[in-house]
């Protein structure tokens, strides 16, 4: 199977595990998915991630999501979405960066100076490219 959109593929399968009530869920890593792993982190979307080497022979290194739940065993992350995709990529500047659900979601933008959350970027003043938004 070709991944034509990594990205995506990482955002679903926190969606479906966070839906299945899973505790981990693993994803093969990249340098921007542990980046994106770190916002989730630094944001409290997720209890906390670790890289390890792929298991059983597999290549490169796999990501491990501890995801987290509120007392009653709701996930916090209640919707992911893939804004910029490969097929359409959505840049802003910094005067534009989308508020997500009124201030109480984030914006993950990568921009010139790596990736961080929309706050961040509105107050450092620079655009980029608006990877996802999580809330």
């Amino acid at each position: 199977m070709s991944m034509t959109d990594p990205i995506s593929d990482f955002l679903t399968r926190l969606r479906n595990a966070a839906k299945a009530q899973h505790r981990d869920v693993t994803i093969p890593a990249s340098k921007f998915k542990r980046e994106l792993a770190r916002i989730l982190a630094e944001q409290g979307y997720i209890e906390r991630y670790e890289v390890h080497p792929a298991g059983q022979g597999r290549p490169g290194e796999e990501i491990t999501i501890t995801l987290k739940y509120t007392e009653d065993r709701k996930p916090v992350i209640t919707g992911l979405q893939r804004v910029s995709r490969p097929g359409q990529r959505t840049y802003v500047d910094h005067a534009s960066i989308p508020r997500v659900q009124g201030g109480m979601g984030t914006a993950i933008i990568s921009t010139s100076t790596g990736v961080m959350t929309g706050h961040e970027a509105r107050m450092r003043g620079v655009g980029g490219e608006v990877v996802a938004k999580v809330w």
